[in-house]
């Protein structure tokens, strides 16, 4: 098994960012993933916030699962300024820097006018801070895909399938069809890191969207239902032992 590509979501609902090589620490995802959310105009960040550090549910969020537009948008992020660049069709239309109010408003400014009609009122960005993320699930935890699961998952749709609908930071080669299915409770050695497996990760409708045009063109709930009886693919993994993860990196189950 080898670590094929590893991927982070800096803002929660767009695009993802390739990376060559992360650091994992004991008890957190990756580094900046679902750092920032769009937090729906109806709500505001002092309403309704969960004694648990602050994470919010993604029905509270512009996310995909409900608003497709946001995969026709293509995003960079520089991790040392936290600057966001926002383009559509190849092209700049908006950028800021999330951690300083100006840029902030300035992204709400675009989204406020692309999600015109999807959305009501003015969508806020709201920031995870170090100890938590943004992603479906409480606790923090590296999401992982088995690209030869999504390779059999084509058998069943008949049509391609591209692994960013699964939204995964850690894909990984070398691995049986659907082997990640056992590994529940295992741990991966990845260099000196060790991530124990949780849990299958059960798949929504934002898979439905193809990341490369924002349309939905396959349903893969059904899909994984009609084809294997479970709406799962993929796993979640706690980091227990903190170290260097990189592209290629051999992988090995304990």
């Amino acid at each position: 098994m080898n670590v094929a590509n590893i991927l982070r979501y800096p803002v929660k609902g767009l695009s993802a960012q390739e990376l060559p090589r992360t650091t994992v620490t004991v008890g957190g995802g990756l580094p900046l993933d679902r750092r920032y959310a769009l937090l729906l105009g109806t709500l505001t960040p002092e309403v309704g916030l969960p004694e648990e550090g602050g994470w919010r549910p993604k029905t509270d969020f512009l996310a995909l699962d409900r608003h497709e537009r946001l995969a026709a948008l293509h995003t960079d992020f520089d991790p040392d300024t936290h600057m966001l660049v926002i383009r559509r069709n190849g092209k700049p239309v908006s950028r800021g820097r999330l951690d300083q109010p100006m840029g902030r408003t300035l992204v709400e400014q675009f989204f406020t006018a692309y999600m015109a009609g999807s959305v009501p009122g003015v969508p806020r960005i709201q920031e995870a801070g170090e100890t938590f993320a943004f992603s479906d699930v409480r606790e923090p935890l590296v999401s992982i895909l088995n690209l030869a699961s999504v390779q059999d998952i084509e058998r069943v749709a008949k049509q391609p399938v591209d692994p960013h609908r699964f939204r995964a930071n850690l894909w990984l080669d070398g691995v049986p069809a659907w082997g990640e299915r056992s590994w529940i409770g295992r741990t991966l050695c990845i260099g000196d890191a060790r991530l124990e497996v949780t849990a299958p990760i059960g798949r929504c409708p934002a898979t439905e969207v193809n990341p490369q045009t924002g349309a939905r063109d396959l349903n893969v709930v059904q899909t994984l239902k009609r084809g294997y009886g479970h709406a799962h693919c993929g796993v979640y993994a706690r980091v227990v032992a903190g170290g260097s993860i990189a592209t290629g990196d051999g992988v090995t189950l304990a």
